[in-house]
C-alpha cells in the first residue's frame, strides 16, 4: 500500500466513525464529491452509490474531508521538514503521526519551525543554556550563586545571565505541546468573550447594537453570534476581550506551566523556576 493509499484509508475511517457509516460508503461518497458532484445531489439521486447517506451525513463528511486532507498534507510538510533538519527522532515521528487536529501538529512543530531571531536564540548563542540547566539539574542551589560563572563577554552581569537563561526557558514552555494545549482547552472550556462599543460608532454600528455590551461563555456561544461579533470588531465597532475569569483561571493557567517544569522540590532555585 502507497503512502498516500495509507492516508486515504485513514482519512476514511476517521470519518466512517465520526458519521456512523463504513469506510466504504465515505469512499463513495468522497468520489462523488471529488468528481464535481454536489452534496444535495448526492444525497437524493446517489443513495444506491453510498449506503444511504443522508444531507447531514454528507455535509459532516464534505467539511471533515476537506480539513482532513489538508491536515494529512501538513502532516507530511511538518515531517519532511523535520527530516531535513536531522531532528526526527522514532518518538517525534510517533507523536507527529498521532497527532489529531491542525493545532495539535503545530503545537509539535513550533520548536522546530523556522524562525526569526529571538532572546532565547542570543541567550544561547551567548553561552547561558549551561546555566538554565544547572538551575533545573540542582533547584536547591542559589542561581545567583551559579550565574557569575557566566558572565563573560557579551553577558556583562550575573543578572545579565540569568535574565538569558530565562529568556531560554520561557521560549521552551512556549513551544511545548502539552502547554498550549493544555491552555487551549482551559480557554475553550471557561473563557468568557466580552464585547463593548467603540466610542462614538453607535450610530453608524447599529446593526451590531446587540453587542455594544455583550459577554458570555466562549463554550457555549452559536457560531453565528461569535461571527457577528468578530464582524463587528473588524469593522471597528466594537472592541473584543477573550479572557480567562480573573480571579481563579490565572492559577490554574500558572498549573499547567508549573506541572510543564515537573516536581521542584525546595530552595532558591526551584524559586527561581517557578517565577519564571
Amino acid at each position: 500500500m502507497t503512502a498516500d493509499s495509507r492516508t486515504a484509508t485513514r482519512i476514511a475511517r476517521r470519518i466512517a466513525t465520526e458519521i456512523g457509516a463504513a469506510p466504504a460508503q465515505v469512499d463513495a461518497a468522497a468520489a462523488l464529491l471529488d468528481g464535481g458532484a454536489t452534496v444535495p445531489f448526492v444525497a437524493r439521486y446517489r443513495k444506491e452509490a453510498t449506503g444511504g447517506l443522508d444531507d447531514t451525513q454528507l455535509r459532516t463528511l464534505s467539511e471533515r474531508l476537506a480539513y482532513l486532507r489538508e491536515m494529512e498534507a501538513r502532516r507530511a510538510a511538518i515531517l519532511a521538514s523535520v527530516r531535513d533538519q536531522g531532528k526526527l527522532t522514532d518518538d517525534l515521528a510517533r507523536r507527529i503521526d498521532q497527532a489529531d487536529t491542525k493545532a495539535a501538529l503545530e503545537d509539535i512543530y513550533l520548536p522546530f519551525k523556522p524562525k526569526r531571531r529571538t532572546k532565547a536564540m542570543i541567550a544561547r548563542e551567548n553561552g547561558l543554556e549551561p546555566l538554565l540547566r544547572a538551575i533545573q539539574a540542582d533547584p536547591s542551589r542559589d542561581p545567583a550563586a551559579l550565574a557569575p560563572a557566566y558572565a563573560t563577554g557579551p553577558v556583562e552581569t550575573p543578572k545579565a545571565a540569568l535574565e538569558g537563561a530565562r529568556d531560554i526557558l520561557v521560549e521552551e514552555l512556549a513551544e511545548t505541546a502539552e502547554v498550549l494545549g493544555g491552555l487551549r482547552d482551559m480557554m475553550r472550556r471557561e473563557a468568557v468573550i466580552a464585547a463593548r462599543v467603540v466610542a462614538g460608532k453607535e450610530e453608524a454600528g447599529a446593526k451590531f447594537s446587540d453587542y455594544f455590551a455583550h459577554s458570555e461563555s466562549w463554550a457555549s456561544i452559536p457560531g453565528h453570534r461569535a461571527l457577528a461579533i468578530l464582524r463587528a470588531a473588524n469593522e471597528g465597532v466594537v472592541t473584543i476581550d477573550i479572557s480567562l475569569e480573573p480571579e481563579t483561571g490565572t492559577a490554574r493557567a500558572e498549573g499547567i506551566v508549573a506541572r510543564a517544569l515537573g516536581p521542584l522540590g525546595q530552595g532558591p532555585g526551584a524559586d527561581w523556576l517557578r517565577g519564571v
